[in-house]
């Protein structure tokens, strides 16, 4: 069994209960820029996460479910191990197959079309 370990913004989310069910492993305070696209905001408290794989599913669920509903959906959230990544988006979550560059290359439409800036979406598949 491979915990999933990835970053969840807590300004992203309505419901910040979730962050109670995941083990914080460091967190990071970034000062918003123009580059954020989040003007409403003026910082992000990134929180590095990790996920006990049996899981991963359920907490991916609440995070949709969590997700700021007020800016267009322009929000997500990701977590990974060594063979699938769970990329999250309010009402849709992708689980992909680390290596499968199609998915990748879905989830990243997918997130452009919420107007997610295209830099913050770079999803690529491990090689």
């Amino acid at each position: 069994m491979t915990d999933y370990r990835g970053v969840i913004i807590e300004e992203s989310l309505e419901n910040k209960e979730i962050l109670k069910k995941v083990k914080i492993i460091s967190t990071k305070v970034e000062q918003v820029t123009d580059r954020h696209k989040t003007p409403w905001l003026s910082q992000w408290t990134l929180h590095t996460v990790k996920v006990q794989e049996n899981e991963a599913r359920e907490i991916a669920e609440e995070i949709s479910q969590s997700l700021d509903s007020d800016h267009g959906g322009s929000w997500y959230a990701d977590f990974k191990n060594d063979t699938h990544c769970y990329i999250i988006f309010r009402d849709k979550i992708f689980c992909i197959d680390r290596k499968n560059k199609e998915q990748h290359d879905e989830a990243k439409r997918y997130g452009i079309s919420l107007g997610i800036p295209e830099y913050q979406v770079d999803f690529r598949p491990s090689v």
